[in-house]
C-alpha cells in the first residue's frame, strides 16, 4: 500500500494517491467539473475510425486514448504476442495515470509513462493534438476490419484519473462520498483465491479508515477459484471471532461468502450452510459470454431467501466480455421488491455495474453495495472506483449499505433469512 485514506476525509479534497494499476485496468481523467448525476446519456456510438467518441457527458481523455491503444492490440496478429502485449501494457498504464494524458503531453512527459515507447507515444500525441489518431485510423483501414464489436467491450469504463476527479468534486451533500463509507463488503482471502490473510484484511482496512468489512471468499461451488469448503469456513469463522475480540470497539469483520448463481438462478449452497454467514453475495460466474437472454435467471437470483447483495451483476470484463444479457429493469424491480442490494464492483477490470446502469437501478428503487472485490491489500483501494461510479449515478448514501451502522446492516441481512 502506498497511501492511506485519512479517516473521514474532507469531501472537497482529492485523494493523495490513486489505486494501483491492474492487468486490464479501465480508468482515465477529467476536469473537476465532472457531473455527479446520470441525467444525460451519450447518444454517440463507438466507430472504428481512429476517433474515439465520448462515452459520457464529460471527457475522459485517458480512457479514450487507452481505447485507441487497445484498437492496436486488436489489429496485431494473434501470434505476435510481443506487440500485442506492448500495446496492452501501454493502454493499462494510460488508464492508471493520476492526471489527464494531455498534461503529460504539455509537459513533454509522455515518454516518462510506463510502457510508452515511440509508436505508442506517437498515437498519444496525435490524440492530444486532434482528438483522434491518424496512425490508428490508417491501421484500421489497411486491415479492412470493423472493430466496433471489440470497442463495445470498453464502453462505460472510466479511468483512474477521472474517478479521482469525481471523488474530489463538490456534490449534493446527500450523494455518497468517501466521508460516508464505512466498509467494503466483497473481498477475498487465502481461504479461496485471495492473496491476503484475514489479519492483513483487518490491518489494511484500518489503515484506510474503515470501521468494518466483510470477507466473502468463494463458495465450494466454484472450484476454479479454490472455493471454500464448509470445513474451511468453520476455521475461518473461528479466526474471524478471534480478530473481532482483538479489535472490539474499533473494527468488525463480518462473516461473508460469495456464492454462485446456478443456471436456473438458484444458489449453489444449502440453507443450513447459508445461515452460518452474516453477509451473502450472490454472483454470476457462468454464462457470461452467452447471447441468450438470462433475465429469468437473474430475477430468480434476487427473489430467493438469503441473498443480500447481487455481486458484479453483469459479469463483464474490460475488452473481454459484456457479461450476461438481461432486461435489467426487470431484475432491478425484483431486487428492489426483495431488498437486495445491487453491487457496484470497483475492481478496475469490472466496474460492474457502471454508473449509467446504476442510475437505472436507482430509479427502480434499489439499494446498493460499493465494493472493491480485492484479492490482495493493494486491490482493497478499488472501493474508490465503486464510489466514483455511485457519485456519477447520483446515489444517496442512505441507499448504500456500506454506509449503514453495523446494527442497521445486520437487521437488513436478517430480513433475508
Amino acid at each position: 500500500m502506498t497511501a492511506k485514506r485519512p479517516r473521514r476525509p474532507s469531501k472537497s479534497k482529492a485523494s493523495a494517491s490513486a489505486p494501483p494499476s491492474s492487468s486490464a485496468s479501465s480508468s482515465s481523467s477529467a476536469s473537476s467539473s465532472a457531473p455527479s448525476s446520470a441525467s444525460t446519456r451519450s447518444r454517440s456510438r463507438t466507430r472504428a475510425t481512429g476517433t474515439p467518441p465520448p462515452e459520457t457527458p464529460f471527457r475522459d481523455e485517458n480512457a479514450e486514448a487507452a481505447s485507441l491503444l487497445m484498437d492496436m492490440v486488436a489489429l496485431q496478429p494473434e501470434q505476435d504476442t510481443r506487440r500485442r502485449m506492448a500495446y496492452r501494457r501501454a493502454a493499462n498504464a494510460v488508464l492508471a495515470l493520476p492526471e489527464p494524458v494531455s498534461r503529460y503531453a504539455a509537459d513533454d512527459r509522455l515518454s516518462e509513462i510506463a510502457y510508452i515507447g515511440p509508436s505508442t507515444e506517437r498515437i498519444l500525441r496525435e490524440y492530444v493534438d486532434t482528438g483522434r489518431s491518424e496512425t490508428v485510423a490508417q491501421a484500421i483501414a489497411t486491415s479492412g476490419r470493423d472493430l466496433q464489436r471489440q470497442q463495445e467491450l470498453r464502453r462505460n469504463y472510466i479511468s483512474q484519473a477521472l474517478a479521482e476527479a469525481v471523488l474530489a468534486v463538490d456534490a449534493d451533500p446527500s450523494i455518497v462520498s468517501l466521508d460516508d463509507y464505512r466498509g467494503d463488503f466483497q473481498m477475498h482471502s487465502t481461504y479461496s483465491d485471495g492473496k491476503q490473510t484475514l489479519a492483513e484484511i483487518v490491518e489494511t482496512s484500518l489503515q484506510l479508515g474503515m470501521e468494518c468489512a466483510a470477507v466473502t471468499d468463494h463458495s465450494y461451488g466454484l472450484p476454479v477459484a479454490h472455493g471454500m469448503s464448509m470445513e474451511a469456513a468453520a476455521r475461518q469463522h473461528a479466526e474471524i471471532d478471534a480478530l473481532n475480540r482483538r479489535h472490539k470497539g474499533r473494527f468488525r469483520l463480518f462473516k461473508g461468502v460469495e456464492a454462485n448463481i446456478r443456471g436456473d438462478g438458484t444458489i449453489d449452497m444449502e440453507p443450513d450452510e447459508l445461515r452460518l454467514f452474516e453477509i451473502i453475495v450472490l454472483s454470476p460466474h457462468s454464462g457470461l459470454r452467452s447471447s441468450m437472454d438470462q433475465t429469468a435467471r437473474m430475477v430468480k437470483a434476487v427473489s430467493q431467501p438469503f441473498v443480500d447483495i447481487l455481486g458484479h451483476p453483469r459479469g463483464r470484463r474490460y475488452d473481454m466480455r459484456t457479461g450476461v444479457q438481461v432486461r435489467w429493469r426487470e431484475v432491478f424491480a425484483a431486487a428492489a421488491a426483495h431488498g437486495v442490494a445491487i453491487e457496484i464492483d470497483g475492481f478496475v477490470e469490472r466496474q460492474d455495474i457502471d454508473w449509467l446502469l446504476a442510475a437505472d437501478a436507482l430509479r427502480a428503487g434499489c439499494l446498493f453495495a460499493l465494493d472493491s472485490d480485492g484479492h490482495d491489500p493493494g486491490e482493497l483501494l478499488f472501493y474508490r472506483m465503486a464510489i466514483a461510479h455511485a457519485r456519477l449515478a447520483g446515489i444517496p448514501s442512505d441507499r448504500i449499505v456500506n454506509c449503514w451502522s453495523n446494527e442497521r446492516l445486520m437487521e437488513w441481512t436478517a430480513s433475508h433469512r
